[in-house]
């Protein structure tokens, strides 16, 4: 009887030990919603997220991407600086800013062109190269306009509570006149006694 009961309370009981284990399993989460992650002294991928489709639709707005003569404008990315206190790819923020700028139709980016010399496609480039050799004419297309910037971490605490703040700003510089044509700032504040899951 007591073997019988012990059973029944177990079997019955089963079900909810699954469901308490289940919640701490790895599972997929949409990426940059509010069951991600936040890091009170880290970049996670939801602040990337804000800060570049943020500016880029500043960007965009403001208009400065029609002012060219042979539309669309030619974008090149130079250096993004890391004013943080992490090792981070900046490739996290410009690539999404890249590709919503392509998606607009309103510039193409370069991938043949970059800092020191170096390309991000450099069979693109050599494949280029080779074919204005060949032909004897310059088909490379300058960049009209640069998008550099920068990432600060800013911290402060007071007693218990962590501040921690992003600043995400960049500028976009007409090639032609070297002149800042538009600029954008994303600031980005989390605060908490430790890292959590949501906003």
């Amino acid at each position: 009887m007591k073997k019988t009961l012990l059973l029944s309370v177990l079997s019955a009981a089963l079900p909810f030990l699954g469901a308490g284990c289940a919640g701490t399993g790895a599972h997929y989460v949409q990426t940059g919603d509010q069951h991600n992650i936040v890091s009170l002294g880290q970049i996670n991928i939801q602040d990337y997220i804000q800060a570049a489709n943020d500016m880029t639709g500043k960007l965009l707005a403001s208009g400065a991407l029609d002012r060219v003569a042979n539309p669309p404008a030619v974008l090149a990315i130079s250096r993004i600086v890391n004013n943080t206190g992490q090792q981070i790819d900046t490739d996290l923020l410009t690539k999404k800013i890249r590709v919503s700028v392509l998606e607009s139709g309103k510039a193409l980016t370069t991938t043949t062109l970059g800092l020191g010399g170096s390309a991000e496609d450099p069979m693109a480039k050599g494949l280029q190269q080779e074919n204005e050799f060949k032909n004897d004419v310059k088909t490379t297309r300058t960049p009209d306009f640069t998008l550099s910037g920068k990432i600060i971490e800013l911290t402060a605490r007071a007693s218990n509570t962590r501040q921690t703040t992003y600043s995400f700003q960049l500028s976009l510089t007409d090639t032609k006149s070297g002149l800042a044509v538009w600029e954008g700032e994303k600031e980005i504040t989390k605060q908490g006694t430790r890292s959590s899951v949501g906003f």
